[in-house]
């Protein structure tokens, strides 16, 4: 699948004040929260690009390591982006692309390139929430879920989080019934997420493991995902993290499947 050292801004230093003075500080309504949520989570700088090392564990304990570069460009702040995703090593994915031109008001457009059947493949809006090269995570997890998907409700307000609940409105096209969001509240990073099925039970946790500020912007380095039901995890480091490099908007278009663009190996 975006803490801080910057001085602290004057509604921090009133919050101090009003507590002081023993008055409660209500959060901020939720549509805030969803959306400063998702402008952290997806949207640091106009562009960027990591280095990615995953380690996929099974149920029985067994890895697998999967290296990649991903690239991101934002077309419109907190609306339409570009994904693309080179895959490295181990040499049973390499040279494997998989691109995303993620949207707004419709479904997100994928592709999949697999060089040793020199074959492009457009990945459907119903395979969205299928494993990701064969991780815990999702191909949805790439580009992250639209916000407009989902009912969201604070539920609970900590020192340190706001917790949501967030309901599909369609839920015939998703596996879970809900799932609950912990979202930091220096910084609105989504830091943890539980997954509901629809028998009540937790079945899938995607939880960040360290955070670090990268040019200002508060930075997942590395994070989990947990399957609850049938056991493994596979968890991703981020290294080489950099934003704002004035990506160019053709290097996301289906000319570069097949060759990929010399940003890959900055």
């Amino acid at each position: 699948m975006k803490i801080s050292s910057r001085l602290l801004p004057l509604w921090v230093a009133a919050f101090f004040l009003f507590m002081a003075a023993g008055i409660a500080v209500a959060a901020p309504p939720v549509t805030e929260i969803v959306a400063k949520a998702n402008q952290a989570a997806y949207y640091a700088g106009d562009d960027g690009r990591a280095e990615v090392n995953m380690t996929i564990t099974d149920s029985q304990g067994r890895a697998r390591e999967r290296r990649f570069v991903i690239l991101r460009r934002d077309i419109e702040d907190g609306g339409r982006q570009l994904f693309y995703v080179y895959f490295e090593r181990p040499t049973d994915v390499r040279r494997m692309v998989f691109m995303v031109h993620k949207q707004v008001e419709k479904d997100d457009d994928r592709w999949l390139y697999l060089p040793d059947l020199d074959l492009v493949k457009r990945i459907a809006a119903s395979d969205k929430r299928t494993s990701f090269v064969g991780s815990h995570a999702f191909y949805e997890d790439v580009s992250g879920r639209s916000p407009a998907e989902d009912h969201h409700e604070l539920v609970e307000e900590t020192a340190e989080h706001y917790v949501l609940n967030n309901i599909p409105k369609e839920p015939g096209a998703v596996e879970f019934a809900s799932y609950r969001i912990w979202i930091d509240k220096n910084n609105f990073l989504p830091v943890k997420a539980e997954y509901i099925d629809k028998s009540g039970k937790p079945y899938r946790l995607v939880e960040a493991l360290a955070v670090a500020d990268v040019q200002g912007f508060a930075t997942v380095t590395k994070s989990r995902v947990k399957d609850l039901a049938g056991g493994g995890e596979t968890v991703m480091e981020f290294g080489q993290v950099s934003y704002n490099l004035g990506l160019d908007e053709s290097l996301f278009t289906e000319r570069y499947l097949r060759r990929p663009p010399r940003e890959i190996r900055r």
